[in-house]
């Protein structure tokens, strides 16, 4: 079987090369040498290095970071500037980490002006401009309404809730209003100037009034009554 098979591929190389066998391997062996001689020569030295896979780049993400009730100043120092810090963003006074979308909200990203701070006015509105990147909701439209109901969701269910905005009560000057405590922790009544002047006129003004004065004595007849008796 072998020799039938060596026959006849003997009769296939002098028929397609007219070439006697020998002669044919003598010239394949000789081509493989100047191949190997060539590559040695022209051919890199050392292997190429290994391309470094995907999660070898990418860096495992810390997990959150709760931070609880922080300022809308506080919130701007998470904007992506800091690699080290999380990567935050606020909708309807709501902070979410978004730091798994650092390639969106981050430095370059196409949502980066949206980072550490409130949001929810231009995304409701689909807004790039300044004035409306804040978290003031007032006076939208039920569309606008929709389409910022429609974003919280999706941070709800993709992002971590990390805290929220405290909220910023305005000072007023409460000097007028703000009474001196009693002994009993109760607010002490406002003092005006008739009430100064209340126990002035309470009080005994004179020392006449706590000096008796003798009861009036009755006049005996004159002399001209009895005269006219």
């Amino acid at each position: 079987m072998a020799l039938q098979l060596w026959e006849t591929l003997q009769q296939g190389i002098t028929a397609y090369t007219g070439l006697t066998p020998a002669t044919f391997f003598t010239v394949l062996a000789f081509g493989l040498a100047v191949y190997y001689l060539l590559s040695s020569m022209f051919g890199p030295s050392d292997p190429p290095p290994r391309p470094r896979s995907f999660e070898e780049e990418v860096q495992p993400l810390p997990p959150p970071v709760q931070l609880g009730e922080i300022g809308e100043e506080e919130l701007k120092q998470y904007d992506g500037a800091d690699p080290k810090k999380p990567l935050l963003m606020a909708i309807k006074g709501q902070i979410y980490d978004v730091s798994q979308s650092r390639m969106f909200y981050g430095p370059g990203g196409p949502y980066a002006l949206f980072a550490g701070k409130d949001a929810s006015r231009a995304l409701a509105k689909m807004s790039f401009e300044d004035k409306d990147l804040t978290g003031d909701i007032s006076g939208l439209g039920p569309f606008e309404m929709e389409a910022l109901q429609d974003w919280e969701y999706k941070f709800m269910s993709k992002y971590v809730k990390v805290g929220s905005i405290k909220k910023e009560v305005p000072v007023t000057d409460g000097s007028s209003s703000e009474q001196p405590a009693t002994e009993n922790g109760d607010a002490k009544p406002e003092t005006t100037e008739a009430d100064d002047a209340k126990p002035a006129e309470d009080a005994p003004s004179t020392a006449a009034e706590h000096t008796e004065v003798p009861p009036h004595t009755e006049v005996p007849p004159t002399s001209v009554e009895s005269k006219e008796d």
